[in-house]
């Protein structure tokens, strides 16, 4: 008895053998995210209350505008789409923050990076691959929040500092505030990569946002008005005003590749430690 041997074709050995593409990887990473219901919910829930603080937040304001200094006033009348955005934003940046630390921080957590790493053992396009999931999620779910945080507070506004999305500076100011979140999120994103450790890498980030940059704005004279400008999330948040104001240091555009340069710059790390270190 005689056994054939049946020749297996060179493009379909190669296919075998081809590690899978960068689109592949996307793939993978959305179908990972897709899978959690708890990122899917949060990012849900996050536009739904960071609507609704809006909301409730420009309310407040109207009515209590006549015992609102003139000072203050004349601010919201100045930047009418920077006192919208920003009345919500605080709730969004924080979740944002969270989901990126954690879309990392919990693989190592659980393991589950090993197993990527071992499908890819070409490690940076991974966490490539992740970040560009992640970051385009965040971008879309923030546009959304943005522009429904607009046409929820203009209205409010509308008689005390009308503003219309025609106004010079506004299309800029609510598209910047989707591009702030989506970069902040990669710069959580950054932080658990390095970190790896999911509570550690959340204190850091939230720390960072909401201790050491109100801080710093305390930092008496030049240096401190330059290091406080200097730091993300006060010059990325730059883009969302409609207007400049008085003793800005950077424009809005300035200040949104800032928080790109500070987001790079811990990408960077992230990839170089992912590289040499054992997951």
């Amino acid at each position: 008895m005689t056994t054939t041997t049946v020749p297996v074709p060179q493009a379909a050995s190669a296919a075998q053998e081809r590690p899978a593409g960068f689109a592949g990887l996307m793939l993978s990473e959305w179908t990972k995210i897709r899978s959690v219901r708890s990122t899917v919910w949060s990012l849900a829930v996050l536009v739904v209350l960071t609507l609704v603080f809006t909301g409730l937040f420009m309310k407040m304001g109207i009515a209590n505008w006549d015992e609102t200094n003139a000072a203050q006033r004349a601010e919201m009348r100045m930047d009418p789409t920077g006192t919208i955005l920003g009345s919500g934003i605080l709730l969004s940046q924080l979740a944002v923050c969270v989901l990126g630390v954690m879309a990392i921080a919990s693989e190592y957590s659980t393991g589950m990076i090993r197993a990527s790493l071992l499908a890819v053992p070409r490690r940076v396009p991974v966490l490539a691959a992740k970040s560009a999931v992640f970051g385009l999620l965040v971008l879309v779910v923030g546009e959304v929040t943005a522009f429904g945080s607009f046409f929820v507070g203009a209205p409010i506004l509308d008689g005390k500092a009308p503003v219309a999305l025609g106004d010079p500076g506004v299309v800029r100011a609510v598209v910047g505030c989707g591009l702030y979140l989506a970069l902040l999120g990669l710069f959580a994103l950054a932080v658990g990569a390095i970190v790896r450790h999911t509570a550690a890498a959340i204190t850091t980030v939230v720390g960072f946002v909401l201790v050491i940059t109100p801080m710093a704005g305390m930092l008496p004279g030049s240096v401190g008005e330059h290091i406080h400008a200097w730091l993300p999330t006060e010059a990325g948040f730059m883009i969302t005003q409609q207007h400049a104001r008085a003793g800005d240091l950077l424009g809005p555009w300035e200040g949104l590749g800032v928080l790109a340069l500070w987001t790079a710059a811990l990408m960077a790390v992230a990839a170089v430690q992912l590289r040499r270190r054992d997951a």
